[in-house]
């Protein structure tokens, strides 16, 4: 080492220096690459952050038109309609949801997000449309509405007044119907017996033995109302026991009055003609009468027109 030049010892204090400033340098650039790997790495993790970010924007994009589709097409069937092409679109939209949602766990990139975009936007113009559509619907809904409310309460109207006129019209014939009503005056009884002879009613009583046939007379009253036509008028005779004489084979049948079947005697058909006329029922039993107590009640066009009573011993 004594040996050593001065000179050697400067080259030396070089080479070292050098070396030194060497392994700075490729320090410093290893460094730099450090750092420059490391921003890239930070980069990466915020492109990738951002990417996330945009995938779960869309995915709320697709989760509104649908929500959106589906209102329309609940509106839609609240009015009673269907639209195929609006099934057809909430159909494409669970799909691309699909797809999305399928997204987290692989690379979405660029062109993926252009192209689900460009759909929803066109989801979106689609959604506008109809909805104009459907507040034109629901407008002429409502005045559709308005209008059948109007013809309804008008109907309503007319009904009532149909009602109401069918009433006082009804009112009007059953008091023309009573005032109508046909009323037998004088009612007078006679008997004839076996041999023809005819007794009036001036005696008390009769002999029930000696009565051949029963011989009614009376006198329809005037009525202006009473319309001058074909009139049917039943003759009643009720014994005493309470029953109706009732004879198939001598003119008798039933009829109805105040809802319930009665029977009737006999019947005679007339035309009224508003005179006062004169109306004669001759009734023969064929078998022996009964003593005690008949009575006798005349009906026409559902009325008791009169009533009388006679006595047989």
């Amino acid at each position: 080492m004594a040996n050593e030049t001065p000179e050697k010892d400067s080259n030396r204090k070089l080479l070292v220096v050098g070396l030194i400033i060497v392994l700075l340098s490729i320090n410093g650039i290893l460094i730099y690459m450090q750092q420059q790997k490391t921003q890239e790495n930070e980069e990466q993790k915020e492109i990738i952050k951002v990417k996330s970010t945009e995938l779960e924007n869309q995915i709320k994009v697709y989760e509104t038109l649908k929500a959106d589709y589906e209102r329309q097409s609940a509106e839609l069937s609240a009015m009673g309609l269907t639209n195929d092409s609006l099934e057809s679109r909430i159909a494409a939209i669970n799909a691309d949801l699909a797809q999305l949602r399928a997204f987290r766990n692989s690379s979405f990139t660029v062109a993926d997000q252009k192209r689900f975009q460009q759909r929803a936007q066109n989801l979106e113009l689609a959604l506008r449309r109809k909805d104009e559509e459907l507040a034109k619907l629901k407008d002429d809904n409502e005045e559709l509405f308005t209008e059948v409310t109007g013809l309804k309460t008008t109907q309503n109207k007319l009904t009532d007044s149909i009602t109401t006129l069918a009433t006082d019209k009804k009112a009007l014939e059953e008091k023309v119907n009573l005032a109508s009503k046909l009323e037998a005056q004088n009612i007078t009884v006679s008997i004839i017996n076996d041999k023809g002879k005819e007794k009036a009613d001036t005696e008390e009583e009769y002999k029930a033995k000696r009565v051949d046939r029963i011989k009614l007379t009376f006198r329809l009253g005037k009525n202006e109302v009473a319309p001058k036509e074909n009139k049917e008028i039943l003759m009643r005779l009720i014994e005493p026991d309470g029953s109706a004489l009732y004879n198939l084979a001598t003119g008798s049948g039933t009829f109805e009055y105040e809802g319930k079947e009665q029977f009737y005697t006999a019947k005679r058909d007339i035309v009224f003609d508003n005179t006062q006329q004169q109306v004669t029922f001759i009734y023969s039993k064929g078998t022996p009468y009964k003593t005690g107590k008949h009575i006798v009640e005349l009906y026409a066009g559902g009325f008791l027109i009169g009533t009388t009573s006679f006595t047989l011993k």
